[in-house]
């Protein structure tokens, strides 16, 4: 959105720059124009003096020797004055082609003027000062001709000039109009696509904030893009770790009620269980049973016994104990509990084919931890492994220890059935079981245990067919322990 907005001012910005440079160099031009049509008003205008001074001298050479003759002085003053004029054209720029009819012109003004000095100084032969007369006229006529001409073309000129600058100067007054008038336009068009860019999507956050303050955390914010998008992303997470928090905070509630639940109902089963338990064993040393009373005395005790074994799992998954720290090497204990329960398990007579073993138990440094508590997870993890396999196969049990991040890693597969994605999910939910027979207490109370020791427990389905659970345990010294 940034880049966005920032492409559009600098659009918006070059288009006006250049808008103004076409602007200032139309004036400059325009204004050049104006120059030259000024400078061509001049011209005309002494050309049209010099045309006035022409006519004046021609006026006194006619009235000669009239009753309206004009006196010398008057005459050599306007004769003089012409001469000045046509040498004041000079000093305007002209091209090479005016250059020369200007050169032309003053070489008959200097031939006029000769003419005329000749009719002003003959005295003695009238015939000849006649024929001067006549000669000097013709000249003039000529030079009126030849400067009337040149006004005509200056006149013609000047107009088409004249046109074309008018023609300019409101070209680029439209210009000017059309830029005044589109800059507020064009202003009030970026306001709005930028207000919209800005508003949208926060009006779309400000309507998810409300849903999510309303309570429904399963809303997620799409089609946001740029930093709102990633506001967005960072949005949905919060959500669904606000969601999280809350199922954690129903599962705590729930755990609570199910503490008091099995407080009481342990207290309230546990004393008329030892009475069954008791009576039981009593009876069972009556000699007078029959082998078939005595079978079914002894199924009770076995069920009072399961019942109790029953309580005592709900009541550690209730309240579990706090771990005894204490110094221990989880490679050493995993491998106690290889050799004591689960190779005599998954080579029992009931198998048709055992289990085999494969380990691979990197060095790990020794850590802080519940020797009772782990080994009642690892072991309950490995017999789980060992009971998805009833035809036989393999179990693989893996150890490493991140350094950088101070964990140890537990890995522990099987080749059995394997499960699904969404079992993977619900396996450590409590009384969640997909064996035949069982409570669904056992992953539950694992995954109580291993967090109360810092750690994470997950489970995936492996492509090749089984189940790995994978464990985390950070490392702890003895100082982190006692803090």
């Amino acid at each position: 959105m940034k880049k966005k907005f920032l492409l559009g001012l600098a659009v918006y910005t070059a288009l006006f720059l250049l808008g103004g440079v076409y602007i200032i160099s139309k004036i400059l031009s325009a204004t050049a124009n104006l120059d030259r049509l000024i400078t061509l008003h001049q011209v005309e205008i002494l050309r049209e003096h010099y045309l006035i001074q022409i006519k004046q001298v021609q006026s006194d050479l006619t009235l000669k020797d009239t009753s309206h003759e004009r006196t010398f002085d008057t005459g050599f003053h306007n004769i003089v004055n012409m001469g000045k004029i046509i040498d004041t054209c000079f000093g305007c720029h002209h091209s090479e082609q005016g250059t020369e009819r200007l050169k032309e012109l003053k070489r008959r003004t200097e031939e006029y003027k000769e003419g005329l000095s000749r009719v002003m100084t003959i005295r003695a032969n009238a015939s000849r000062l006649k024929a001067e007369e006549d000669a000097a006229f013709q000249v003039g006529e000529e030079l009126i001709g030849r400067v009337r001409e040149m006004i005509a073309m200056t006149s013609m000129k000047l107009t088409e000039n004249t046109r074309k600058a008018m023609f300019d100067i409101a070209r680029t007054k439209h210009i000017l109009y059309g830029l005044v008038a589109i800059g507020p336009l064009m202003s009030a068009f970026l306001g709005y696509v930028f207000l919209s860019g800005l508003t949208r999507p926060v009006n779309t956050l400000l309507d998810s904030t409300r849903k999510l303050k309303g309570g429904n955390l399963d809303h997620r914010v799409e089609g946001l893009k740029d930093e709102f998008g990633e506001l967005a992303a960072s949005f949905n997470e919060m959500a669904a770790s606000l969601k999280e928090q809350m199922l954690k905070m129903q599962r705590t509630e729930q755990m609570v009620i199910v503490g008091e639940l099995a407080a009481g109902l342990a207290h309230e089963i546990k004393n008329p269980l030892a009475g069954i338990k008791v009576a039981m064993q009593v009876l069972s040393e009556e000699g007078g049973l029959s082998e078939e009373d005595r079978g079914v005395v002894k199924r009770v005790g076995q069920e009072v016994v399961r019942l109790e074994s029953l309580m005592k799992n709900f009541l550690n998954f209730a309240k579990p104990a706090k771990p005894q720290m204490a110094e221990l090497n989880v490679n050493n204990l995993i491998n106690t509990i290889l050799t004591f329960y689960v190779k005599s398990r998954s080579i029992s007579p009931d198998r048709p084919n055992s289990v085999t073993i494969a380990k691979d138990l990197q060095p790990i440094p020794d850590t802080m931890a519940d020797p009772m508590q782990l080994q009642q997870i690892f072991l309950n993890l490995l017999l789980n492994a060992v009971d998805a396999m009833p035809n036989g196969g393999s179990l693989g049990v893996r150890t490493s220890f991140e350094k950088g991040a101070d964990l140890i890693h537990i890995e522990i597969s099987d080749t059995g059935k394997g499960i699904s994605r969404e079992h993977a999910d619900q396996i450590f939910q409590p009384f969640f079981t997909t064996k035949p027979k069982g409570t669904g207490l056992g992953l539950a109370i694992s995954k109580q245990l291993i967090e109360q020791h810092g750690g994470s427990i997950t489970a995936a389905g492996k492509p090749s067919g089984g189940t790995v659970f994978k464990v985390q345990l950070p490392l702890k010294t003895d100082s982190e322990s006692t803090a």
